[in-house]
């Protein structure tokens, strides 16, 4: 499994991902799960991924294969708008979750999984969307400037309390790292390195992609301060 969020905000998108693929307790990887597209100054588009990682791979090899190839039809990096991006993402993993599900039934086992797409074209307005596996999708909005995929429940109570559309990226980027740290914690299927991206809005381009090592020192320095934050807060309250 996987944990990816992305926040939109007035002055950009954060978005962040873990890199771990558990297929059984004796079968754990590190793949990435955050793809960057761009033509600097003129469009950027991110994706990260959750779920099965043949749906995830054939997807995005599929996407890119439609760059590759323009003459042959529509790719993310001819669309119009970020929400043309985003139907054309939602059908490439919707046949894709088809053909691979159609394969899996026949050993009576499935294989779904969902993304997160993001991004900006010059001229246009800087979006966020969650795609099913049907190839259906939400969007975020100023009410709901957050989205999730993958083991979600453990990260969103921080963002709950802390995040809105006003919110600053540094303190963006704080957010989305502790609740990645409040689900590494409580989930052995989420794990390190992570892949945290930042774009700026109306940049057009990837402003910043890091990618976050296990024992890091800054992140942990701030999980250490966070759970001592909790406890401080815990022991303060009067019942």
């Amino acid at each position: 499994m996987t944990y990816c969020v992305g926040l939109l905000l007035n002055k950009g998108i954060v978005l962040l991902s873990d890199t771990r693929t558990n297929a059984g307790v004796d079968n754990i990887a590190t793949y990435r799960k955050t793809f960057l597209f761009e033509e600097p100054g003129e469009r950027v588009i991110a994706i990260l991924t959750a779920g099965s990682l043949s749906v995830t791979q054939t997807t995005i090899a599929r996407l890119q294969a439609a760059i590759d190839a323009p003459e042959e039809g529509r790719s993310i990096l001819t669309a119009d708008t970020m929400l043309e991006v985003a139907e054309i993402v939602g059908e490439t993993l919707s046949n894709v979750s088809s053909n691979i599900s159609e394969k899996m039934s026949r050993m009576k086992q499935s294989a779904t999984a969902s993304m997160i797409v993001a991004g900006q074209r010059k001229g246009g307005e800087m979006r966020l969307f969650m795609l099913y596996p049907e190839g259906n999708f939400i969007e975020a909005t100023p009410d709901t400037p957050y989205l999730q995929i993958g083991e979600h429940k453990y990260g969103k109570p921080i963002l709950d309390r802390v995040v809105t559309s006003e919110t600053s990226l540094s303190d963006a980027k704080k957010a989305v790292l502790l609740s990645m740290d409040s689900t590494l914690r409580s989930n052995l299927s989420v794990g390190m390195p992570l892949d945290l991206t930042v774009l700026l809005r109306d940049s057009c381009k990837v402003d910043e992609s890091i990618r976050i090592e296990a024992g890091d020192e800054v992140f942990n320095a701030m999980s250490d301060a966070w759970s001592q934050a909790l406890r401080d807060g815990f022991t303060a309250i009067d019942i």
